[in-house]
Parts: structure tokens; C-alpha cells; sequence
């Protein structure tokens, strides 16, 4: 059975996916409609895609702008990440904050994260492949970052690996929230 539990942050959501383990190996079942829609989450699901991580990474901190704001569901297949979620909707009681879950090719959990946050995450194993399923098409003109330094976050490594572009995000108290 599918559980969602709710976090610190309103709106999203720790994803424990049914899953099935045997001497085969397991079963995982990562989108469910109708038990999404029992909790009032988007169902509608646009574009999926993944990445394939190396140790130490830090990819992040990621979201898209309206009108291309999406809600988004990740997990992680194989390998192993600690998820970061901070809230950017300025007239959220949670604004600014973060959670941590940790996501593994061997938990069988994902992420809820509603419009309005910011993702990233730290990678802890080399060949750790994470997936997405966003409710937009990727837009370039309407993709944004805040600096992954910038919210008081105790990223699990010393050595951070970036992209260059990540590391121009401007940080949360620079930028200027579309998210009310």
C-alpha cells in the first residue's frame, strides 16, 4: 500500500510506494492516480526524466517559474541521496525552511513537492540515479535556482561537487519570489 505522510512543509509529501520484495528481487510502484487524488495532489503528469549522480554531487536548488510552475514527484532507483526541499512561497508560515528525507534505490520512497518549492539533493554513492515526474514541460525561459548555501541547509558533504550554473543562483533572501 501507498502511504503519503505529510512533512514540516505544508503540501509536500514523504511517498512510501507499495513495493514487493522476494527472493526475485522487487516490485515498486511509483504513481498511483487515484491514490494520489485521495490526498488532493496533482495527477497530471507532463514530462519524466532522470539523472545518474556521482558521489558527493549537489545538484540544486531547482524549480520552474509561472506559468510553467510544476508539481513534482522524485525518487531514486538506484544508488543512494539525501533530498532537499525548501519552501519559497513568501506567505507560507514555513517560508524559507527545509527538510531532508534520504531517498535509495532500496527504500522505495519519493517526494511529493507542490508548486511553490525548491528542490535539490546530495548524492552519498556513485551510479545513483534519480527520477522526476513534473506536471510542466521543462521551460528554459521559466527555470530557476536559489543558491544552495542560502537557507541554512547542513549539506552531508564537505565536498560539494556543482554545476557552475548553480553556483550563480542567487541566494533565498536575493530572490525575489513569483510564489505567494
Amino acid at each position: 500500500m501507498t502511504n503519503f505522510t505529510p512533512t514540516a512543509i505544508e503540501g509536500v509529501f514523504e511517498i512510501d510506494f507499495f513495493n514487493i520484495k522476494d527472493d526475485r528481487g522487487a516490485f515498486v510502484k511509483t504513481f498511483h492516480a487515484g491514490k494520489m487524488e485521495e490526498q488532493g495532489l496533482e495527477t497530471d503528469f507532463k514530462e519524466s526524466f532522470y539523472s545518474v549522480n556521482n558521489k558527493d554531487v549537489i545538484r540544486g536548488m531547482h524549480f520552474q517559474t509561472p506559468p510553467d510552475d510544476h508539481a513534482k514527484i522524485v525518487y531514486c532507483t538506484s544508488g543512494s541521496l539525501i533530498d532537499v526541499i525548501v519552501d519559497i512561497r513568501k506567505k507560507s508560515p514555513t517560508y524559507g525552511q527545509y527538510i531532508m528525507v534520504e531517498l535509495s534505490g532500496t527504500n522505495a520512497k519519493g517526494v511529493y513537492l507542490p508548486t511553490g518549492t525548491a528542490h535539490g539533493f546530495c548524492v552519498k554513492e556513485d551510479n545513483t540515479c534519480m527520477v522526476y515526474l513534473t506536471s510542466t514541460v521543462h521551460s528554459a525561459s521559466n527555470d530557476g535556482g536559489i543558491h544552495f548555501d542560502s537557507f541554512g541547509c547542513n549539506w552531508p558533504t564537505k565536498n560539494g561537487i556543482h554545476s557552475d550554473r548553480d553556483l550563480l543562483f542567487p541566494t533565498l533572501a536575493e530572490f525575489k519570489t513569483p510564489f505567494l
